[in-house]
């Protein structure tokens, strides 16, 4: 049986899941007022003025709970020349051929890109929805000016709901990942396969 190494601590877990809650939540609430079509979506939040009272306090929870993340997690997914290559091969990964793939460390390519499109559709979601926040700050912004930020602000929203998408997909793909946000554990021949120099790392010395 394969030996099982810590790949997140409780509390990173914790903190992954409660993003997760948050942004469920606040595309759901978003959802509601992006087309009629999709109001329905308020009645979980007990009408459509809970849902606008309640959504960006929800966001803010959102960003607050990713700034821990980001915090503890960038240096590990600063993109090198190393990932530029395996970004090159991404085509076989994609055919289920990871032999000729280059090795990577704790994080892909593709996951490297993956948080910074989130970091920076956060950045954007945030800046945007504070200038049509009403009552608290709306007032001190020109109607041109929310106009554009409401604009960017649904822009933002798509990418980092397709973004997810992708991210939870990518976890459900490659067998074994789950576990590592679900128990904090993957197991030794799941670190060889696809992240063989965090392997070597966490088990130098061993």
């Amino acid at each position: 049986m394969s030996k099982l190494l810590q790949r997140y601590k409780d509390g990173d877990r914790m903190n992954h899941w409660f993003i997760a809650l948050m942004f469920v939540l606040a595309a759901l609430s978003g959802l509601a007022f992006f087309h009629p079509s999709m109001f329905f979506f308020s009645n979980l939040f007990g009408g459509g003025s809970w849902t606008r009272i309640l959504h960006p306090f929800l966001g803010l929870l959102m960003v607050v709970g990713f700034v821990g993340m980001f915090l503890r997690l960038w240096k590990d997914n600063l993109i090198t020349a190393a990932d530029r290559e395996w970004g090159k091969h991404m085509g076989k990964m994609l055919s289920g051929d990871k032999a000729g793939l280059p090795p990577v460390g704790k994080y892909n390519y593709a996951q490297k890109l993956t948080f910074w499109v989130m970091a920076l559709s956060l950045l954007v979601l945030l800046g945007t929805g504070v200038m049509f926040w009403r009552p608290w700050f709306a007032p001190y912004f020109s109607v041109e000016a929310m106009r554009a930020a409401v604009l960017f602000h649904s822009i933002s929203a798509v990418v980092l709901i397709l973004s997810t998408i992708m991210h939870v997909y990518a976890a459900i793909w490659v067998k074994g990942t789950i576990r590592a946000m679900t128990r904090g554990t993957v197991t030794e021949s799941w670190a060889k396969t696809n992240h063989p120099l965090w392997h070597q790392e966490v088990t130098k010395g061993r």
